[in-house]
């Protein structure tokens, strides 16, 4: 074979067009893709290639859970098994296909139990959690690569070993950045600290920290910053502050947030608070009302749509540009069911209807973490 030939992507065709033919493949054959030659491989694992991609609005939603393994999980209350299983599960809601991907190298055991996920571009970032033998808390960093099925070790979590941290990622000035801010550490003491770690560079910087100490807070990005809801210090157990804070990355500073819109997200009796790619912040108020805000909150909450009445425990919520998924069972320790809500799926009365996914029993387990991507 010639020279030119090798250097074709597909042999015949011009190089725009043989783009074009790759970009159309579904998610689950770009890694099989990457193993025809060296020239597809770094084409296929190339950002612009992604880039591509998405601007002929070809990327798909892919969810990703930490999920137990039902197998691992006791026949019953009274059963003492060993350690729960925990593994990545991967949902893509297109094509309703569900897929459990390779291990970490060399822990056999399971991923961390509480760990903590991040989506950045293409690859995925597990942080933190407790060991599942042992219950003591690491501070390990492991990254996926959902396109090339690779994983890799991440540079150590610096300082304390934390737990219940809040954690989000975001893309700024062309990097990857993975925000930590609070938790506890090993002797319980709530933290004020917060860090930084930069994926490409595989490195870890030190923040300010922020103005109280928050155990258990949740954490998301929008408009800029880096927010901290909720929590409570050391001295004041389980009593969550309906307070917020903001890490602004352009000026390098944190600010009280003073927005009673997302102090109402911090109240410990939302269940859960997670915002979309685009913007849009979700919560769920008192476990059944499905709510939205615009990123800048200037309208305020408004209602999306009630949960569906099966989901009454362990919920959990993930949203992407077009969709909002929602994962639950019906009584605790019950198996996972799942469903989602679309723009473009409404009824005739224009209200938007949920749609039961169908979850396979391999993939019924309880779910710990999770978060999206588009791919």
């Amino acid at each position: 074979m010639s020279a030119m030939v090798e250097n074709e992507l597909i042999p015949g065709l011009p190089e725009e067009v043989a783009r074009e033919c790759l970009i159309r493949l579904p998610i689950e054959a770009l890694r099989a893709a990457q193993d025809v030659c060296r020239h597809w491989r770094r084409v296929v694992a190339s950002p612009p290639f992604h880039r591509l991609r998405r601007a002929a609005g070809l990327a798909r939603p892919v969810i990703v859970f930490v999920q137990s393994d039902p197998a691992s999980t006791p026949a019953s209350k009274h059963s003492f098994p060993s350690p729960l299983f925990y593994r990545l599960v991967v949902f893509e809601p297109a094509t309703d296909a569900w897929t459990s991907p390779p291990m970490i190298p060399g822990r056999p055991h399971g991923l961390p139990l509480f760990c903590q996920l991040a989506a950045v571009g293409r690859e995925l970032v597990v942080i933190g959690g407790w060991d599942p033998r042992t219950w003591a808390a690491t501070d390990e960093v492991h990254v996926y690569g959902l396109v090339s099925g690779v994983w890799r070790r991440g540079a150590r979590m610096p300082g304390p070993r934390r737990s219940f941290f809040a954690c989000a990622a975001a893309e700024a000035e062309g990097r990857w950045l993975v925000f930590v801010a609070g938790g506890h550490d090993e002797s319980k003491n709530a933290l004020r600290s917060a860090l930084v770690y930069d994926v490409a560079a595989d490195a870890w910087t030190q923040l300010p920290d922020m103005a109280r100490p928050r155990d258990e807070c949740k954490g998301f990005f929008s408009g800029g910053a880096f927010r901290v809801l909720g929590g409570y210090p050391t001295e004041a157990q389980g009593q969550f502050s309906q307070t917020v804070e903001a890490f602004d990355v352009a000026t390098w500073r944190w600010a009280a947030e003073g927005d009673s819109a997302l102090e109402e997200a911090a109240n410990p009796r939302t269940r859960t608070c997670v915002v979309s790619e685009k913007g849009k912040i979700y919560m769920c108020r008192e476990g059944r009302e499905v709510e939205m805000m615009e990123e800048g909150g200037r309208s305020g909450w408004g209602r999306v749509a009630e949960l569906p009445r099966e989901i009454r425990a362990a919920l959990h919520m993930v949203a992407w540009e077009r969709g909002l998924m929602v994962l639950g069972s019906g009584a605790r320790g019950g198996p996972q069911m799942a469903y989602v809500l679309e723009s473009g799926c409404e009824d005739e009365e224009g209200t938007r209807t949920w749609h039961e996914v169908a979850v396979p029993r391999e993939y019924s387990g309880h779910v710990q973490a999770l978060c999206s991507f588009e791919v």
